[in-house]
């Protein structure tokens, strides 16, 4: 009777081992591998931010006497002090992930040899890590200063000059899920593939837009909003009040519709089947929609002139932060009224396709201009690249739609082009978006239908 019970609190423990190996494995050791990425990455990346920091100090310093050089080097030594601050205290939390990877490496072994082992005593006796490895530590991000540049005033050199603010260090609370899916390293696709086609009944279909594993919402060339199955099956219908289609769609975190209607100059949200207004312009007619990460709106928008064109970010109705020129106060995007359809990647950079200036424009969560695309060399792609939707994957990879090529373009983070997706029988691509599982969904303007692709591993 004994030997029975023992052997079912065996099974029982040596089955759990046997998950626990996966979570661990699968889950918590590529999410300390992300973390030690993310700080590696801020340590290769020091050096350039300082180089810029000071530089931009060097430029200040022109404008001024030689006697200034005095003040510059002075303020280089305190850049050089933090900077090795910012290294060390970098290197700390490093090192402190890389010994939690080793215990997990460790742990993993002792498991492997658990599993191998007919032993009774040591699987009894095994104490189980996915408590003490779950326990994430925070999120560390350490901010570069700012060199605050002053008016020149010879009686107050040093004070007027300028200063160099604190190192910064941001931490952000770091929560392990056990369950969400592991996409740590999913790779493209040799040949991606045509999973459904949804023919929505518009003769011209704009942006298709993810609600959840079943639905997707598409707008086309009526006032009319479709929510459509992946069966084909249309499942519910709202109507734009002002008679004519919406300028784009979106959903935000509830599930909510979101639309942008140029007519009244409004966004409007649709909840529980009854639709109210949200944001209301005044001498600007808003276009494209994005749901960020952290539930604020963007929305694309143009003059009434339309000769300016400029992003603008809402929390709920409220104005937070107005993208619209560059460092040297140069416009960003193009000025009209074209399609500049807009994404949120998962590293905060604000990705727009500026369908007139022909480019891909990218700025960080601040605004700043990180770079731009204007399309890859191609024999058989011949004519100009006019990108119109975008979207990313999970991956931070960028997709965007190039209508008059049939294709689409893969690039990562950076704007480095990686492949086309040109097969599927795409015919003018415009909207794109992904579901949680990115699976990708492309509308095809002119046919009216949205294809389903699979195109990751």
């Amino acid at each position: 009777h004994i030997f029975v019970e023992v052997s079912e609190v065996y099974t029982t423990k040596k089955n759990a081992i046997a998950d626990e190996a996966n979570k661990i494995e699968n889950l918590i050791s590529p999410t300390y591998e992300e973390i030690a990425l993310d700080l590696e990455n801020q340590l290769a990346n020091l050096d350039g931010g300082y180089e810029k920091l000071t530089t931009a100090m060097s430029k200040q310093g022109e404008q001024w006497h030689r006697e200034i050089d005095i003040v510059v080097n002075k303020m280089k030594t305190e850049i050089s002090e933090i900077k090795v601050k910012h290294r060390d205290l970098l290197h700390k939390h490093l090192d402190e992930i890389k010994q939690i990877q080793a215990l997990i490496k460790q742990t993993l072994l002792a498991i492997e040899e658990i599993k191998k082992s007919t032993e009774v005593s040591p699987t009894i006796e095994y104490s189980s890590k996915i408590r003490e490895f779950s326990k994430l530590p925070p999120k560390v991000k350490v901010t570069l200063p700012t060199f605050l540049p002053k008016p020149l005033d010879h009686q107050k050199l040093y004070s007027l000059f300028g200063q160099i603010t604190p190192l910064s260090t941001a931490t952000e609370e770091n929560v392990l899920s056990l369950n969400k899916p592991n996409t740590s390293s999913r790779e493209l696709l040799d040949e991606p593939e045509l999973v459904a086609t949804i023919q929505t009944g518009y003769k011209q279909v704009y942006n298709v837009t993810y609600l959840n594993e079943d639905c997707v919402w598409t707008f086309g060339s009526t006032k009319d909003i479709k929510c459509f199955n992946m069966k084909g099956e249309l499942l519910h219908t709202v109507s734009n009040k002002s008679e004519q289609r919406p300028n784009d769609i979106a959903v935000d975190g509830d599930g909510n519709l979101l639309f942008s209607d140029g007519k009244s100059g409004t966004v409007n949200k649709v909840n529980n089947g009854q639709t109210e207004e949200l944001i209301r312009l005044q001498g600007w007619k808003p276009s494209k929609l994005c749901v960020t990460s952290n539930g604020d709106l963007l929305v694309t928008m143009y003059s009434g002139d339309k000769t300016q064109s400029k992003v603008v970010r809402y929390s709920g109705s409220t104005k937070k932060q107005t993208i619209q020129f560059d460092d040297e106060g140069k416009p960003l995007y193009s000025g009209n009224s074209s399609f500049k359809y807009i994404t949120e990647n998962r590293n905060h950079d604000i990705c727009v396709a500026d369908n007139e200036a022909r480019a891909l424009v990218v700025v960080n969560e601040d605004g700043k201009l990180r770079w731009r695309y204007i399309g890859h060399p191609s024999v058989t792609k011949n004519k100009p690249f006019k990108p119109c939707g975008i979207t990313t994957d999970s991956q931070s990879r960028i997709l965007t739609t190039d209508g008059d090529n049939h294709c689409i373009h893969i690039l990562d983070q950076n704007g480095q082009f990686l492949r086309y997706i040109d097969n599927c029988n795409l015919e003018y691509p415009s909207g794109l978006c992904v579901d949680n599982n990115d699976n990708l969904f492309v509308s095809e303007h002119f046919k009216g239908n949205v294809k389903k692709i699979k195109f990751l591993r």
